[in-house]
């Protein structure tokens, strides 16, 4: 099967105020991450120095953080993340948030 979404992500399941992850593709160039965020989880605001970095929001909706920016994105939802700047985000809903993160190149 070329889809392993569900398979990877079938067994995340976060309480309150905790993140789950799974990695879905990992290559020497390229990561695909998937974040399972609890009610009221923070994945912390980082920078990848070297690495673009796109969100894909593909269940609820998760308040992504950009630099000082914070806005709601609801699922199917697209965020990118320039290298050097800062990204985050945080589930502020009832529900788990998933989203995936791919970011190229690897850090080395």
């Amino acid at each position: 099967m070329l889809d392993t979404y569900a398979d990877s992500i079938d067994d995340l399941e976060p309480t309150d105020g905790e993140i789950e992850t799974a990695e879905l593709i990992v290559t020497d160039d390229v990561l695909v991450k998937a974040f399972a965020l609890g009610p009221g989880a923070a994945l912390e605001a980082h920078e990848h120095a070297e690495s673009t970095n796109v969100f894909h929001v593909l269940e609820g909706t998760v308040t992504v953080i950009q630099d000082d920016e914070r806005e709601e994105i609801d699922a199917p939802g697209v965020v990118h993340h320039e290298p050097g700047m800062d990204h985050g985000a945080e589930n502020e809903t009832d529900e788990t948030v998933i989203f995936t993160a791919s970011l190229c190149p690897m850090p080395s």
